[in-house]
C-alpha cells in the first residue's frame, strides 16, 4: 500500500464542503494521520476537476445501484409506500427518499463508511447495487479483512451497528 502525508484540518473541512459530507471521527483521524493513495483508494487531496468528478461518481454509485435494481430487478423499499407503476415516478420517489438516508463515503473501490451516526465505529459496507455486504464491524476491522489479516467470516456480525436504511437493505 502507498500512503502520503495526512490531510490537515483545513483540507478536511474543504473536502467536507465540496462533497457535502462529514467524515466519521475515526475515518477523519486516519485521513489526518495518513492518506492512503494506492490504486482503488479515494485520493481526497486531489482537487482536479477529473478527480472531483470521479469521487462524485463514487458518492452517487449507491443511488445509481438502487435505481438500476428498481429498473431491472423489481427492487422497492416498503417504507417508500406503494411502488408506482410508472418507472420514472418510482425513480423520483427513490431519489427523493435517498436524500434522507445516511450518506455513504467511499473508502476503497466500492467499500463505503456511513456518515451517520457521527461517531467512531461505523461499519464498512461493500455496495454493489442493492447487494450490501458488511466488510468490517468498524474501520480497523475492515482493513484487517480487506488486506488479508482476518477472514471475512471472522467479522463479529452480531455486533455491527444497524445503520438506518442500509441495514434494512442488507437484511432483505
Amino acid at each position: 500500500m502507498e500512503f502520503t502525508k495526512g490531510l490537515n484540518k483545513e483540507e478536511i473541512d474543504d473536502i467536507e464542503k465540496i462533497y457535502k459530507i462529514n467524515f466519521p471521527p475515526d475515518y477523519r483521524e486516519l485521513l489526518m494521520y495518513t492518506l492512503p493513495i494506492s490504486n482503488g483508494f479515494v485520493n481526497w487531496r486531489n482537487k482536479s476537476k477529473e478527480n472531483i468528478e470521479k469521487i462524485t461518481h463514487q458518492m452517487n454509485w449507491p443511488l445509481e445501484g438502487i435505481i438500476f435494481d428498481i429498473e431491472h430487478n423489481g427492487f422497492w423499499v416498503e417504507g417508500w409506500g406503494e411502488k408506482p407503476s410508472d418507472l420514472e415516478d418510482a425513480i423520483n420517489i427513490a431519489t427523493i427518499n435517498y436524500e434522507n438516508v445516511p450518506k455513504l463515503i467511499p473508502i476503497y473501490g466500492h467499500r463505503y463508511i456511513p456518515s451517520f451516526p457521527f461517531e467512531k465505529g461505523n461499519p464498512i459496507m461493500s455496495v454493489w447495487q442493492t447487494d450490501i455486504i458488511y466488510y468490517g464491524k468498524n474501520l480497523w476491522d475492515y482493513f484487517s479483512v480487506e488486506f488479508g489479516f482476518k477472514q471475512h467470516h471472522e467479522i463479529d456480525f452480531d455486533n455491527i451497528k444497524k445503520i438506518p436504511f442500509w441495514y434494512d437493505i442488507f437484511m432483505s
